[in-house]
């Protein structure tokens, strides 16, 4: 394990996360905001890394084990540094709420322990949202163009960091790819926040919720989040933007590279607008006995759907107050998440749609048992390593989701809180059932419950292997 080049790239990532601190204090004295809590914090952050990166470091070893550990240290780190200026601020009780807020933040989750959101500074809003920009395409592919002069390879980096189940590069560089895939993300992000400009939100607001989006991560500054500006044009604006943040960005270059067939002859796609369409209208209908109606119901329905398969998190609507049939919908939309290589969280639509056609080829070979069958994705043969994979990734998923809840459940909680606590950690959602639903907050849980749901946070960000890698013994090993 080469150590000190692993800590003079985290070094550089701190370096990186400095100059991003510069955004919200210019936002702190637009507004004419005490800008102490973010001086501070670039200063301690720059400080410590500057004296990383300027550690001697003669071996340029860097390999896939290297890599893992990288990421989830990387994470944990940028989690623990991005927390400062919420210490700084003083609106928070505890260190642990600071350092909840902050993972949450970078990890896109927007579970949030804040009970009054409106009662913040616009700077601190500011960078607790542009947290989520920056998390949702990833830290290290923003540090990609930084990583090639350190003579590190850099796949080893985004393969690690990337969600999905294969992780390719667009073009052969990578350093090209990272700019490929962020020129797009800012795009897009520009043009929700002209979009939202235009529907009647103020631009500050726009911004913040612009980055929610981007990052398909939730925070807004206002208290009753999206639902505070009772406009049907915002949300469906809001609504278009998180279900493109959710599509695998690979669509996108195929896209404008006019390779039209290939794009939206995607697998994952279809499947993913596929279980859009039918929750939406299948809680459409349920929910006739909530709102007076079609109509009504579809608005609020299609909304809380794209919202939670995206894992973005935003409400218009308290669906804790909707018919169990409803939030067990919601539920499972969770597990799903969005599609691979995207912004958002969750299992993943190539996962779930892969783990159906395995089960389908199984109950084939049932019946059929000198037959062979393969299962395709795309067109293509899924590798049986591959498929391995997937199951072990889902295994693991789900003993940290019910492993979380179970210490979690200490609380006493009822289990619906406690299970959905994990579930929305792990999956990168947000808000979850009872007691922390879309009008509830994190902040009643013990400092225990929310060390550990920030562990899972970024576990499930990180897609859990990057962090496990970080207590395996023999990851540490120099040989």
């Amino acid at each position: 394990m080469n150590i000190r080049l692993i800590l003079k790239l985290v070094g550089r990532i701190l370096l990186v996360e400095a100059v991003a601190l510069a955004l919200p204090l210019m936002v702190a004295l637009l507004y004419r905001e005490d800008p102490t809590p973010f001086l501070i914090s670039i200063t301690i952050v720059a400080l410590c890394g500057l004296g990383l990166s300027a550690l001697p470091c003669r071996n340029r070893q860097f390999f896939t084990r290297e890599g893992f550990v990288s990421v989830g240290l990387i994470w944990i780190v940028t989690g623990l540094v991005g927390s400062l200026p919420f210490q700084f601020c003083g609106y928070f009780a505890t260190p642990i709420d600071c350092i909840f807020e902050s993972c949450s933040g970078f990890t896109t989750t927007g579970a949030s322990i804040l009970t009054d959101i409106e009662a913040l500074p616009k700077g601190i809003l500011f960078w607790r949202s542009f947290t989520h920009w920056l998390g949702g395409m990833g830290v290290l592919v923003l540090a990609t163009a930084i990583v090639p002069t350190m003579g590190i390879r850099s796949h080893y980096l985004t393969q690690a960091e990337t969600p999905g189940p294969v992780f390719s590069k667009l073009v052969p560089k990578q350093s090209q790819t990272s700019k490929i895939l962020y020129s797009i993300y800012f795009a897009l992000t520009a043009l929700e926040i002209i979009c939202l400009k235009i529907a009647g939100m103020p631009l500050y607001d726009s911004f913040i919720h612009a980055f929610s989006s981007a990052g398909t991560g939730g925070f807004s500054n206002r208290n009753a989040s999206v639902g505070a500006y009772g406009s049907v044009a915002i949300e469906m604006i809001i609504t278009v933007f998180i279900l493109l943040f959710s599509l695998n960005f690979a669509v996108y270059f195929l896209l404008l590279t006019r390779r039209w067939k290939e794009a939206l002859g995607s697998d994952e796609l279809r499947f993913f607008f596929l279980v859009v369409a039918l929750s939406t209208l299948v809680i459409g209908v349920v929910n006739l006995q909530v709102y007076s109606s079609i109509w009504e119901s579809l608005r609020y329905a299609v909304f809380q759907v794209a919202s939670i398969i995206s894992t973005t998190g935003f409400a218009t609507a308290d669906y804790v107050l909707w018919p169990q049939f409803s939030q067990l919908i919601l539920i499972l939309l969770m597990f799903c998440g969005a599609c691979a290589g995207s912004t958002g969280g969750g299992i993943k639509c190539s996962r779930v749609l892969t783990l159906l056609r395995s089960i389908r080829r199984e109950l084939h070979r049932i019946t059929h048992p000198r037959a062979v069958e393969v299962v395709k994705l795309d067109g293509k043969v899924v590798g049986e390593d591959t498929l391995h994979s997937l199951l072990v990734f889902v295994g693991a998923y789900m003993i940290l989701v019910f492993g979380a809840a179970l210490i979690i459940s200490l609380d006493g909680f009822s289990f619906a809180a406690s299970f959905s606590a994990s579930l929305t950690c792990v999956s990168n959602v947000g808000p979850g059932l009872e007691v922390i639903g879309p009008t509830g907050n994190f902040s009643a849980f013990s400092g225990l419950s929310k060390a550990v749901m920030s562990l899972c946070m970024i576990a499930g960000r990180l897609e859990i292997f990057p962090i496990l890698m970080l207590f395996s013994p023999t990851a540490w090993r120099r040989t």
